[in-house]
């Protein structure tokens, strides 16, 4: 499928669909998503907002478009926070600086080292993490120079976030969870 075929499709589709190399991938072929998955999400962005706000950035839950590698791959992070200008589209946002994706055991594998590479890659990308539903345990890429470096959480701690010059806690995170 052409990217101009993806997107022209995209808006009438009855499921989301992220587009890597040609190839789409339906997202949640089942209808709905875990209490845990959702809980996750909304304690990260509760706890976030009103910082992300100050700092006059965008902050979306899973149903905004990110647009990478030139305009030929697009994805749905389940939370991605953008702190440079807008770039014009009412669709999708292409400068995140934090990207966070919530595993379950279909996606793990894909979120630790399908989308690491491609993420990664992002210039504007400060912080990916990685988020676990069934136990308390988060895995913090960090950007340091050109270097990625990782934090694997378990339990506790805390995850600096660059972009917006605070820490998120993992009892933040994992609130009414576990």
């Amino acid at each position: 499928m052409s990217v101009e075929e993806y997107l022209r499709t995209e808006e009438k589709s009855p499921y989301k669909r992220e587009y890597v190399g040609s190839f789409v991938y339906p997202l949640h072929a089942q209808a709905g998503a875990s209490e845990a998955y959702t809980l996750i999400g909304t304690n990260i962005i509760g706890t976030l907002y009103r910082d992300v706000m100050a700092k006059g950035c965008r902050i979306y839950q899973n149903d905004m478009k990110l647009v990478v590698e030139g305009g030929t791959s697009f994805f749905y992070p389940d939370v991605m926070f953008v702190c440079e200008p807008d770039d014009g589209s009412s669709y999708a946002e292409s400068r995140p600086c934090l990207l966070v994706e919530i595993i379950s055991n279909s996606t793990a594998s894909h979120d630790r080292f399908g989308k690491y590479g491609i993420y990664t890659a992002i210039p504007s990308l400060q912080t990916y993490l990685i988020v676990e539903q069934k136990e308390r345990r988060v895995y913090a890429y960090t950007r340091q120079a050109d270097k990625w470096h990782l934090d694997d959480l378990t339990g506790e701690g805390e995850i600096h976030l660059p972009c917006l010059d605070r820490s998120l806690m993992l009892e933040e995170i994992y609130a009414g969870v576990l």
